[in-house]
């Protein structure tokens, strides 16, 4: 019986310290969105496009898979989220549009970055660029 209680206790203190370190949904979405500024900005200057911003919608994150990427925790976060381009005279919705980001827990424990893997072929090591979220 005390194994039993040693067990669960065990597992409650795990899946509670995991949700505590887990991102939020919050989180989840500034980091797309952090994707999404910049590539409106490549998009505005190569099409010469004038879009106002946009808007998610309905984030649903399906999977949060820990990790750990250069000794520190990692979260691959897959989902969907509707996502909205305002433009000058009309809005342009995407649903149900499909995401998948790394997010990264620092050290100090209070601050995550949103990493993006580059592609370098796949004999080498895996190399991350990084942004502040």
């Amino acid at each position: 019986m005390r194994l039993m209680i040693a067990i669960i206790l065990l597992w409650l203190l795990t899946a509670c310290t995991t949700s505590v370190l887990a991102p939020t949904s919050q989180l989840v979405e500034k980091a797309i969105a952090l994707e999404l500024q910049q590539t409106q900005q490549q998009l505005n200057q190569q099409l010469d496009l004038d879009f106002q911003g946009f808007e998610i919608n309905r984030l649903s994150i399906t999977q949060r898979k820990a990790l750990t990427v250069e000794n520190l925790p990692t979260y691959h976060v897959q989902g969907t989220y509707n996502l909205t381009f305002k433009l000058p005279k009309r809005k342009l919705t995407q649903p149900q549009k499909p995401f998948e980001v790394y997010l990264q827990l620092q050290r100090e424990g209070k601050t995550w970055r949103l990493l993006v893997p580059e592609d370098h072929g796949k004999d080498s090591k895996q190399v991350w660029r990084s942004y502040s979220i």
